[in-house]
């Protein structure tokens, strides 16, 4: 009851996931650093200051300091395991919050472009970010950073969003006159795999 919702309890029953990942664990990185940073330069200052009666107070601030570097790194996991980035085939959701639930929507028929981008330190730890630009352009899902398994992610999102849909018109034929059989059958595009973390 009081714990976060899963995302698929968001769903309508007509809706069908596409993909719902949450956010690489690099995004975890600069916060990890500063963790270590501030937990190092404790013991090292309380081993500067040492273990005299007089510097009692110092030695209770520097580990006071450090505990709550560990605690503040530790809400930033639980926030990161909370937070899921969901598509479905009508619209794109963001949910986070731990102790406030938010829950960002917008509908794939808004979506105008997709930029995805792979910088170069995410090529070898396996993370992207996708632009999604929109006529609303809602902030929580302009720029999705962070995002595991780009190539598959970005591949489904643009099959959704640009892909042919389903009972459409078939292709013109080729040029020259000559009909050939469409391959895979009629009815559309491949279907989408749904992608799970």
């Amino acid at each position: 009851m009081l714990g976060p919702r899963d995302p698929d309890d968001y769903l309508l029953a007509s809706e069908r996931r596409v993909i719902q990942v949450r956010r690489h664990w690099a995004t975890l990185l600069p916060v990890l650093l500063q963790t270590l940073g501030a937990v190092a330069l404790a013991i090292v200052l309380s081993e500067l200051v040492g273990e005299r009666d007089s510097v009692w107070l110092i030695q209770s601030v520097l580990w006071y300091a450090a505990f709550f570097a560990v605690l503040r790194f530790a809400y930033y996991v639980l926030d990161w395991w909370i937070e899921r980035i969901v598509v479905t085939d009508k619209r794109f959701m963001l949910t986070n919050g731990i102790i406030v639930t938010n829950v960002a929507m917008m509908p794939i028929t808004k979506v105008t472009d997709l930029t995805y981008r792979r910088p170069f330190i995410g090529r070898f730890l396996g993370y992207g970010t996708l632009v999604v630009e929109s006529a609303g352009q809602i902030q929580a899902l302009n720029q999705i950073t962070f995002l595991p398994r780009p190539e598959e992610v970005n591949d489904a999102i643009s099959e959704l969003v640009f892909g042919e849909k389903k009972g459409g018109p078939p292709p013109p034929p080729p040029p020259g006159g000559g009909l050939r059989p469409r391959e895979g059958g009629s009815g559309g595009g491949p279907a989408t795999a749904p992608l799970r973390q």
